[in-house]
């Protein structure tokens, strides 16, 4: 275990509060990236105190494997972002192409603006094609899983963080 669910907990609300504090005004369409965010994006939710729509992509360039690979659509993102301030929720921040892809293809769309927060920002010397706007924790360059995050598609329901013993 690398965080306990305490630890855990307390980045959500130090992020919720961090996006209360800049989008209590924008009414902001937020988009939850399937599957990992699915936790982050279910807590994350009844803490912020501003009205939103809800909607979500799919993407995934990992499925049950441990390494990146090509992006793979399941849900792209709809025609109604146009015109909106839109902030993507996803897991983790590892090496950033799935989320540097989706903020392209929100903006391509006609997003007037594009939020982005992350649970997790994995901290390596690659360098990210994006940095998140909003970012609950800093995750060593590890393998990790729970809080949404999964290995080989099992253990997403797990409240704390967890690493691959190296």
């Amino acid at each position: 275990m690398l965080y306990s669910a305490e630890e855990v907990q307390a980045a959500l609300s130090k992020v919720a509060r961090q996006i209360n504090a800049a989008l209590a005004e924008a009414h902001p369409l937020v988009l939850s990236v399937m599957g990992g965010a699915v936790v982050f994006s279910g807590q994350l939710l009844p803490l912020l105190d501003f009205p939103l729509d809800f909607d979500y992509v799919h993407v995934s360039r990992y499925g049950d494997a441990q390494n990146g690979g090509a992006m793979h659509w399941k849900v792209e993102p709809r025609e109604n972002v146009r015109g909106r301030a839109v902030l993507l929720l996803d897991d983790i921040l590892d090496e950033g192409h799935t989320l540097a892809t989706l903020r392209e293809r929100v903006l391509a769309l006609g997003a007037e603006k594009c939020y982005t927060a992350v649970f997790a920002d994995k901290r390596h010397d690659r360098e990210k094609p994006i940095r998140a706007d909003f970012v609950g924790m800093e995750v060593p360059n590890r393998f990790v899983f729970g809080y949404g995050m999964d290995i080989e598609g099992a253990w997403r329901n797990l409240p704390a963080i967890y690493a691959v013993k190296e």
